[in-house]
């Protein structure tokens, strides 16, 4: 990193650490209140006003959800609600758009849709509920923050008001979801939301009701008492144990350098030369616990969730801090043995909630690894495990390689498919890797499904379909650095169009929508005049100057 290079953001915190987030307890419900200090933003220029946010309360939101999950099982409703008088949120803050670079925007976007899309990972797959206790005017982002939550319910007190205001005052979209949850999951009829969406105003109580854009509403007098009642009958839907044992997040054992990431059982070294990042990831080493007991003895050691935790950071940090790193070479080390071992643990107590928790957070950091901008290759070497759950890192990949060792068989690299590769980790999708590589047809994944469990050298996973190629030891270097400089080469822009559209070739769903249609046009109107030119309407937002359009239809 040169010395002109803005500071490192840092993805781990703690509640002891909050500017913005407040968490409270209460036997089932949890509630997680707003209180944005607006002199906290995360990089000089801009005040968070009016409970406005920026990426920095996404990194502290990210936390809270992520501590509830593991560190209170007890809890099976999240009341997300404001601490300040009349306002929820008023959304992303405009001003720190406004001074923000185009990456930066859209980075922001895409950790804020991850966030917003795992309230609703966690509602479908472990039991988790979320309640929006919308106490004040909801705005842009604030109002997508709401429509991630299984249900809404607005104060009626005739200024409280639901809005999506982008496309009218910004001259931009809103930038999380909004507009494919108001018809996907809200199913507002498509008139009804042309007119609340172009609307600087809001619609609230009644109306808003009717329209779906909220549950139900409330007098402020009764507000409190219609949360607590839904928060439990919510929470009757969980299974989440009450007598459950939290698990406490400690902080990462984790070293930075120069050129290098390193963990406990993942490290990313950079060259900065050829642009490539080397992920290694490195299996079980020593005993690992089989029962419950153990499991929840090791605590946030426990392999599987210390993994996924490093990982995700890990994934994080390349993506927000690395931008100029546009090829990831993803590779293992260890035992494969280890591996499945590792799965079978995971498959026999899935249904446990920490367990549970654990398969969450690796199907949640797999899909960051799906929608990370970046080119991925993964490299199956002598010394490689990808078995199991490691080998979905290969199947997320835009390319994998597997060596032929035809003379030397103890040193062959081999993978191996398990049961964990055919739905425990799906997609944005709903399809798992192996679906969506061979389209789900029966033919080739019923012959992937014959080899479960073997070790596969390079010729046989070929032949199978599950490498891109094979090549032996003789053109294994020449043939890698080809293809890593070819690719090194091209336009990173296109790249990121390609590979977005190849990797997401299943059905299409709310999800796939909102990182593929919506992302895509967000991403190209945050580069337009009419947004961010010198008269733009993000531009002159605040300034008392009126926007000016190229009215030119593209």
């Amino acid at each position: 990193m040169t010395p002109s290079t803005p500071p490192r953001v840092e993805y781990q915190t703690h509640p002891s650490q909050y500017k913005h987030i407040r968490l409270a307890f209460d036997g089932p419900v949890a509630t997680l209140s707003i209180d944005i200090d607006e002199s906290a933003g995360l990089r000089p220029g801009y005040k968070l006003k009016l409970n406005s946010y920026d990426l920095g309360v996404d990194i502290e939101l990210n936390d809270a959800v992520s501590r509830i999950r593991f560190e209170h099982p007890e809890v099976r409703t999240v009341v997300v609600t404001s601490a300040r008088d009349k306002v929820f949120c008023s959304g992303a803050n405009i001003f720190m758009l406004g001074v923000s670079s185009h990456a930066w925007k859209v980075n922001f976007c895409k950790f804020t849709n991850e966030t917003r899309n795992g309230l609703e990972d966690s509602s479908q797959y472990s039991g988790l509920k979320f309640l929006a206790a919308v106490n004040g005017a909801c705005a842009g982002g604030g109002y997508e923050l709401a429509l991630a939550c299984d249900e809404i319910i607005l104060v009626d007190d005739r200024s409280s008001a639901v809005s999506l205001p982008e496309v009218p005052l910004l001259g931009v979209l809103p930038g999380t979801g909004g507009l494919t949850r108001v018809t996907d999951k809200r199913h507002v009829r498509h008139d009804l939301a042309d007119i609340f969406c172009t609307s600087v105003e809001g619609v609230r109580g009644k109306k808003a009701k009717d329209w779906r854009l909220v549950d139900d509403i409330a007098k402020p007098a009764e507000f409190a008492q219609k949360i607590k009642a839904r928060a439990l009958a919510l929470a009757a839907q969980s299974d989440r144990p009450a007598d459950g044992k939290g698990v406490a997040l400690t902080p990462l054992q984790r070293t930075i350098e120069a050129d290098a990431l390193i963990y406990s059982h993942v490290r990313v070294d950079i060259d900065r030369s050829k642009r490539t990042a080397t992920f290694t990831v490195q299996s079980p080493n020593g005993a690992q616990p089989k029962d419950i007991a153990g499991i929840e003895a090791a605590g946030d050691a426990w392999f599987p969730l210390a993994l996924a935790r490093e990982l995700e950071d890990a994934i994080l940090q390349m993506r927000t801090n690395e931008l100029d790193i546009g090829v990831w070479l993803l590779k293992t080390r260890g035992d494969a043995q280890a591996v499945l071992a590792m799965d079978a643990t995971l498959m026999a107590h899935r249904h446990h909630w920490l367990v549970r928790e654990t398969i969450g957070l690796l199907r949640r950091t797999l899909s960051r690894l799906d929608v990370s901008s970046r080119s991925l290759f993964a490299l199956i070497e002598a010394g490689s495990c990808f078995a199991g759950t490691f080998f979905e890192l290969a199947l997320a990949c835009d390319r994998s390689y597997q060596l032929a060792l035809p003379d030397d068989e103890a040193a062959t690299p081999k993978i191996t498919v398990a049961d964990t590769n055919f739905g425990l980790y799906p997609m944005a999708t709903g399809q798992s890797r192996l679906q969506r590589r061979f389209y789900n047809e029966a033919t080739a994944l019923d012959a992937v499904r014959a080899q479960a469990g073997q070790a596969l050298d390079a010729d046989a996973a070929f032949a199978l379909g599950l490498v891109t190629a094979n090549p032996d030891d003789i053109d294994w270097a020449d043939e890698l650095r080809i293809a890593i400089e070819e690719r090194v080469a091209m336009s990173p822009d296109a790249l990121t169009g390609l590979e977005a559209n190849l990797r997401f070739n299943g059905p299409e769903n709310m999800f796939t929508r909102i990182f593929g249609r919506l992302t895509a046009w967000q991403n190209w109107i945050f580069q337009r005049p009419n947004a961010v030119g010198e008269k733009g309407a993000l531009k002159v937002y605040g300034k008392g100057d009126k926007a000016i359009f190229d009215w030119t239809r593209v």
